[in-house]
């Protein structure tokens, strides 16, 4: 190959499009509230908190085939396609019983860990949490907490608890406005046999 003709070859960006490119990667890495069609999104797995058709989602329903969903939902990406619901799960009933076929979304890239903590803390706000979904939920998070602090590429905030030799349940406790062995008597719940935990 000669000098000119590999000098041709290679091809320049523009300064322009340098530019446009760094632009176009910080848009994508914005979120944004799109529309789903409910068929495309699943439920999170073992999800603990119950989506019941009763009064209350009936009124939601009708709220929803009034106004739309107001609150848009928390989906992340799945690997072999369409999207896992983080929050939201009660509104995508709601959805469905007022005949939508699409609802509002944000979707966001998370682990599995990240996901499950979203997810609980999300559920948690509700007004009327049955005890054996608040014992779930303060499984799987003090579980993703655990794993978290497994991990090496911890932040600074899990490497300053660590360090004061704060345990995952305490963390959990202060987060949740319980008390540590409170957090403990919950989980011990989760041992039951299923229908004693309903």
């Amino acid at each position: 190959m000669t000098k000119s003709s590999a000098r041709d070859s290679i091809k320049l960006a523009s300064i322009d499009d340098l530019f446009s490119t760094e632009e176009s990667r910080a848009e994508q890495q914005r979120e944004k509230v799109m529309d789903i069609p409910l068929s495309e999104i699943s439920d999170f797995p073992n999800h603990p908190f119950k989506v019941k058709a009763d009064e209350a989602m009936l009124e939601m329903a009708d709220s929803v085939k009034q106004y739309g969903v107001l609150v848009p939902g928390l989906v992340r990406p799945k690997a072999d396609g369409g999207y896992e619901m983080i929050a939201g799960h009660r509104r995508k009933k709601a959805s469905e019983l007022a005949g939508k076929e699409t609802m509002p979304c944000i979707v966001r890239k998370m682990d599995d860990d990240a996901a499950t903590i979203i997810m609980v803390d999300s559920n948690l706000q509700r007004e009327s949490i049955l005890p054996s979904e608040k014992a779930f939920a303060y499984k799987m998070k003090l579980e993703a907490m655990n794993r978290q602090g497994q991990r090496t590429d911890l932040t600074s905030v899990q490497l300053e608890q660590k360090l004061k030799g704060t345990s995952s349940r305490e963390i959990l406790a202060k987060q949740s406005g319980e008390s540590g062995p409170q957090i403990f008597r919950y989980i011990r719940l989760t041992e039951l046999v299923p229908p004693i935990n309903d």
